[in-house]
């Protein structure tokens, strides 16, 4: 599989990213239940404005390709 370079906004995007996903996961790690909203609004802004200054806003396929090339099982 060839592995992508991607550009620092690109990075930035995936990383912004992968910290919203965390920020998630770790709130369903709980135990069963109702769950507030979880998500900091923070990290939901850091990523979309990565995604935007990477242009890839509103590209979500292009955005999961560089994302599986760059960290496989995410």
């Amino acid at each position: 599989m060839p592995t992508a370079v991607l550009t620092d906004r690109e990075r930035a995007a995936v990383q912004a990213y992968l910290r919203l996903l965390g920020s998630v996961r770790a709130a369903f790690d709980g135990p069963p239940g109702p769950r507030p909203p979880v998500v900091p609004p923070a990290a939901l802004a850091e990523a979309e404005q990565a995604l935007s200054a990477a242009g890839l806003a509103g590209n979500e396929e292009e955005f999961f390709r560089l994302l599986r090339s760059w960290c496989p099982g995410a």
